[in-house]
């Protein structure tokens, strides 16, 4: 009898350090991880001991040479390789980014194996050629390449890269401490296969909806509709709750009234009688519009039509109250504002020991000269999940602001460094043709907007799978300019988390934080002007734009994005032996007389003044008329700036 309850009393202790142990802990997949990259009701959930980190080229010195390079693209040489990568394991890599991919392989190999468990062309890890990296989780927009294919490893990982120079690279991954992780083999059921195709499904719409994250706890979800007209200085409560349960999404619709110079309406969320609004930011801003206009179309944020999405859990414990109040702007005629709003819930509470409610932190600050931008600086336990950022730059000129990293510290140590604003939103290449040129919006991160006349660009990124956790505290903040946060900006960011601290205060959007800013000096830089050819002439883009004239013809260049209003017309060009003369016209009307650009020797000229322009939707273009002055026969442009004229 007493051998029968030793024997019993043995089993249970076995049984309790079989659950306790991670060795008899289930089997951490390779599906388990890819999963995460469309279950957004998981977002609120924390990851305790799980920290994301990076190794990234960024320049050490904290100069610019990020990439360029390539002396800080790896760690150490092995047999003539470089080694760009070392994790010790458990763990994932959730992200590989560059801008700069070639043909030469890059070896995996895990777990301290002597040959490589999965090799690789580098461009194949973008290409959409090779199984399981393919689109739209692994591509290339916005002049950048990324991979969110999840590589696993049960023990550690080492990457090599066998080739002479590497340039810029992201490689960003997480420990999984307490799982018993499958390493990844290249290996895949028919379940996998389904699975990734869901991924890809989701990832390639472009029309997101609720429908598609109605799963967990957010399955089931309830609707409530209003539609209501709401009048400066009013305040307007779409969605209350007076016990525990969770947002699973919200879409308003304003028609174009968000639109516009002045962002007058803000949202508002206040969790279970929270002192300081979880959420309280000008409504444009934290879907994503820049400057004035709708921008930004991820997974689970911004505009598509006239609605605004907001995909984002939301849990609370007690209660929750989500408000559109209507600020007044003194001396403006404001008009009142027609809404449909909906708000998806449930009565699914939030576990306060496994999830964090949902913040967000609104800045709009002229960041001083010589410090970072912050992001975000939360005290407490919780999660990163997204940033958005507009960029404005307070002397015209090339957006040299963006050259700017991303910092980030977690829990006392830095674990983040990017190397360049754009390359943050995996972009990269600003004020290049087809790379970061322009607005573009893919599933997790997008360019919100580029313009070199206005001086403006901005980004956005969300953060699934790859989700910065901390158990004490985080920093995440952006520079601005090449070194030493030397360029003047302003800046507008939102950033999205989870934590189980409510946020301590919150910055107040003024008249003129809630107004777009609108420089008065604008420049047009070659590689992005829009040209129309007439007559004899042929053009050919290097150091500038170079004009050659068959006798006589004629070049039309637009001059978009700038306000209506007068302007003072300035050129920067060339003298030279072939310098042709030139005639400056806007439309049917002669600016300057006739310009001679030949000169004996070569010379450069600036802000030469050609006449004064009234720029409208119609005439807001320059048409430079070319005549050849003997044999000389080119004109090459290379700058022409408006200067605004106060009226």
């Amino acid at each position: 009898m007493i051998d029968r309850q030793n024997k019993t009393r043995w089993l249970l202790l076995l049984c309790s350090l079989m659950m306790l142990t991670p060795a008899f802990a289930q089997n951490y997949r390779w599906a388990d991880e890819l999963d995460l990259l469309k279950r957004v009701d998981k977002l609120p959930e924390y990851r305790t001991g799980s920290h994301v980190e990076q190794f990234s080229s960024y320049d050490r010195t904290w100069g610019n040479d990020d990439g360029f390079n390539g002396t800080y693209s790896y760690l150490y040489k092995e047999d003539g390789k470089l080694v760009i990568a070392e994790m010790e394991g458990p763990g994932v890599i959730n992200r590989i980014w560059t801008p700069t991919p070639n043909d030469n392989m890059l070896h995996f190999y895990f777990d301290g194996a002597k040959e490589p468990g999965l090799s690789i062309k580098f461009s194949d890890l973008f290409s959409g050629k090779v199984y399981p990296f393919i689109k739209p989780v692994c591509g290339n927009e916005i002049g950048g390449f990324y991979c969110y294919i999840p590589i696993t490893y049960k023990k550690s990982c080492k990457i090599v890269y066998d080739g002479p120079k590497l340039e810029f690279i992201q490689i960003q991954y997480r420990n999984l401490p307490g799982k018993k992780v499958e390493t990844y083999n290249g290996q895949f059921t028919e379940a996998d296969k389904k699975l990734l195709a869901e991924v890809n499904e989701l990832w390639a719409d472009i029309t997101p909806e609720m429908k598609s994250y109605l799963a967990g706890k957010s399955a089931n979800a309830q609707m409530e509709e209003k539609e209501f007209t709401i009048k400066p200085g009013e305040e307007v409560e779409i969605f209350s709750a007076t016990q525990g349960g969770r947002i699973a999404g919200m879409e308003i619709d304003g028609g174009t009234s968000f639109e516009g110079l002045n962002k007058d309406v803000v949202l508002s969320a206040t969790w279970d009688g929270e002192k300081v609004e979880a959420i309280y930011a000008p409504l444009a801003d934290f879907f994503g519009y820049a400057y004035g206009k709708g921008a930004m179309r991820s997974l689970i944020l911004g505009k598509q039509g006239t609605s605004n999405y907001c995909y984002f859990p939301m849990p609370y414990d007690r209660s929750a109250s989500v408000k559109l109040v209507y600020k007044v702007r003194n001396g403006v005629q404001q008009s009142p504002v027609s809404v449909r709003t909906k708000v998806y819930y449930t009565t699914e509470k939030r576990e306060a020991k496994k999830e964090g409610k949902f913040y967000s932190v609104w800045r709009r600050e002229k960041t001083p000269l010589g410090q970072f931008h912050k992001f975000a600086a939360i005290e407490g336990k919780g999660h990163y999940v997204g940033t958005i950022h507009q960029a404005q730059s307070l002397r015209p000129g090339m957006t040299l602001f963006f050259e700017g990293d991303d910092s980030t510290y977690v829990d006392k140590k830095a674990r983040l460094h990017g190397t360049g604003s754009e390359d943050y939103y995996n972009g990269g290449w600003y004020a290049l043709l087809d790379r970061w040129d322009r607005g573009n919006s893919l599933p997790l991160h997008g360019c919100l907007d580029y313009s070199l006349p206005m001086g403006r660009t901005g980004g956005y990124r969300v953060f699934l799978a790859d989700k910065m956790s901390f158990e004490e505290e985080i920093y995440h903040g952006i520079e601005h300019g090449e070194v030493r946060n030397n360029f003047p900006v302003d800046y507008t960011s939102v950033a999205f988390l989870y934590a189980d601290t409510p946020l301590q205060s919150r910055m107040e959007p003024t008249d003129e934080l809630r107004t777009v800013y609108l420089p008065t000096k604008h420049t047009y830089f070659p590689q992005l002007m829009k040209l129309t050819l007439g007559g004899g002439v042929t053009v050919r883009h290097d150091r500038g734009i170079r004009m050659v004239s068959q006798g006589w013809g004629e070049v039309r260049i637009m001059l978009d994005d700038v306000p209506e209003g007068k302007y003072r017309v300035l050129l920067n060009f060339h003298d030279k032996p072939e310098g042709a003369d030139i005639q400056i016209w806007q439309r049917q009307k002669q600016l300057s007389d006739w310009i001679s650009t030949k000169a004996p020797k070569e010379g450069f000229r600036e802000n030469v003044y050609v006449g004064d322009i009234e720029l409208t939707e119609q005439t807001n273009s320059l048409t430079i008329h070319l005549r050849k002055n003997g044999d000389a026969d080119e004109f090459e442009l290379s700058l022409i700036t408006l200067e605004r004229i106060d009226d």
